[in-house]
């Protein structure tokens, strides 16, 4: 059945329709290995994996994989993509950090030091890096404004950072250490503020794409967020576990949590949450695996997650964009959270004859919504998203 979100302009009102409920599966794909992190794009086609295996990347939303020969022979740790997925960067233990600028092709060492990046981060355009040095006797935070060609150190405390999270624009930062403590920059790295420590364990965190609402996972305790870019946390109602991941959707309404299952012997599945963290379900994903990392889509609807040593698992389910509708100088601006399977604008004068609009929109970076400009009209217009 076809995905169909209608929006009609009605003395500039707005109706959506969405037909299509929630549901929640998990497949393991043919790669196997080690893997520590994974990414993808903004909608969910471009993938990438590091881990002791080396780096594999994906093309088709993880249905088959390649191996990049080209990347060095390290231990790694660490990766991020831009929305694009065309720009990645990865760190590994005791390494260089490198950087791809065509989807892991080809990987150059940058002017970073070796040593052990237990997490980094893009901005949505891959201009904007941070990075975490978890050395737990000089961990500190580095940042990059030039998609990595240079790195300056940030001025917080040397700890043992395990994670960190940047907004779409690369502005809003946030940083969680296995201090308990969780800090936060809104200028790009170049001030941090602690907003909070205490005894937890804090493995990962992740960010919506405007910085505002953030989810943090701590190991051996509970899954916190935040609605006001860190300053104040409320743990959610997901159950105390062994949580080491963590990722988000572009609106910070869908979440996606995994731990460690099997060195710890306590069942630990994959959670996942459509309400931005205030109710949790449990998942059809195994229990006893070590899950290391978790990406998710702008829209949520495509979600990775990565076992030590053994296969990718994904997850699709059907999305059901919102088609937002505003007047602008042009006319009508069409915006719409860029979605993980293809969905196209098409237009109405009386809901019975529909055509598609071939016009490309443009992915605004800021937020990762899909824009379209509509020359204005004096009749009544419907617009509606179709899925193809």
């Amino acid at each position: 059945m076809k995905n169909l979100l209608t929006a009609a302009i009605i003395c500039c009102g707005l109706i959506a329709i969405d037909n299509l409920a929630f549901s929640q599966t998990w497949t393991h794909t043919t790669q196997s290995g080690s893997w520590y992190s994974i990414a993808l794009s903004a909608d969910g086609t471009k993938l990438v994996a590091v881990g002791y295996s080396g780096i594999y990347t994906s093309t088709n939303s993880g249905a088959t994989w390649l191996q990049q020969t080209n990347a060095p022979n390290l231990s790694w740790y660490s990766v991020a993509s831009s929305a694009d997925g065309i720009k990645l960067v990865a760190g590994s233990q005791y390494g260089p950090i490198y950087t791809s600028t065509n989807s892991g092709v080809n990987w150059m060492p940058t002017s970073s030091s070796n040593t052990f990046w237990t997490s980094i981060a893009s901005s949505a355009d891959g201009t904007r890096l941070v990075a975490e040095n978890g050395h737990p006797d000089m961990g500190l935070i580095y940042t990059s404004t030039n998609s990595g060609v240079s790195w300056l150190p940030s001025f917080v405390p040397s700890l043992f950072w395990e994670g960190v999270a940047s907004s779409a624009d690369g502005t809003k930062l946030v940083a969680v250490a296995t201090s308990g403590q969780i800090w936060t920059s809104t200028n790009s790295g170049a001030n941090w503020y602690q907003q909070l420590a205490n005894g937890l364990f804090w493995a990962s965190v992740a960010s919506s794409a405007d910085g505002i609402k953030l989810v943090a996972v701590a190991d051996g305790g509970y899954i916190y967020t935040s609605t006001n870019s860190g300053v104040a946390w409320t743990p959610s109602g997901a159950p105390s576990n062994y949580w080491d991941c963590v990722a988000s959707s572009a609106d910070g309404t869908k979440l996606v949590a995994a731990g460690d299952g099997q060195n710890t012997g306590k069942a630990c599945p994959i959670y996942t949450s459509t309400n931005s963290g205030n109710t949790w379900v449990s998942n059809s994903a195994p229990n006893y695996l070590y899950w290391s990392s978790a990406a998710s889509s702008a829209d949520g609807s495509k979600l990775i997650a990565t076992p030590y040593g053994n296969t990718i698992y994904t997850s699709q389910t059907t999305p059901t964009p919102q088609l937002n509708i505003n007047p602008s100088t042009d006319g009508i601006a069409l915006a719409w959270l860029i979605p993980s399977t293809n969905f196209v604008v098409q237009q109405s004068s009386d809901l019975v004859s529909w055509s598609s609009i071939t016009d490309a929109p443009a992915l605004n970076l800021t937020n990762l919504n899909n824009e379209l400009s509509i020359s204005p009209t004096n009749s009544t217009g419907f617009f509606r998203l179709m899925s193809q």
